[in-house]
């Protein structure tokens, strides 16, 4: 099954400065967190604060060139989770076929915000990451371990939106 999705804000893990982009599930109550790279973090901000440069980025010559074959991108889907490492699809048409290209979530979620294409997470990475309120499991049982329990646990949805990559 695929869960549509929404972006829900980009934030920095303060372990590793590593961007975090947040999905949101549109008809459920779930969200899951994708560690990014800060190049894709700063593509997915740019097209979140409407800010545009005077040259094509690199997601930005990719629409582009799409554009310019008369494809479309139906829909991208964050579809597996294997050894931490996220897998997506970029589902695309064409007036002459249908195709799809393997990308990392990052690019294709890029992508999608650009092409104003639909988002979705398959149920082989929501079951594996899936955090439900209330729900989690501590790891760590040092005093760093505790404090960053009680960090996590007091964040709000809104938390997510104020920082700027």
């Amino acid at each position: 099954m695929l869960h549509k999705m929404i972006i829900g804000g980009l934030a920095m893990d303060p372990s590793s400065n590593a961007p975090i982009l947040i999905l949101n599930s549109v008809d459920e109550d779930f969200s899951i967190p994708i560690w990014i790279g800060l190049l894709e973090a700063a593509s997915i901000a740019s097209v979140l604060q409407n800010i545009s440069f005077d040259r094509p980025m690199t997601h930005d010559l990719f629409k582009n060139f799409i554009e310019t074959v008369n494809t479309q991108v139906t829909r991208i889907e964050v579809c597996d989770l294997k050894d931490n490492t996220f897998y997506a699809k970029i589902y695309c048409v064409s007036s002459t076929d249908e195709f799809i290209l393997d990308a990392r979530p990052s690019d294709a979620i890029a992508l999608a915000l650009r092409l104003k294409a639909e988002i979705f997470v398959d149920d082989t990475v929501v079951d594996n990451l899936k955090v439900k309120s209330g729900e989690y499991e501590t790891v760590d049982d040092s005093d760093q371990g505790k404090k960053w329990e009680k960090y996590l646990k007091d964040l709000s949805p809104e938390d997510f939106g104020k920082y700027k990559v």
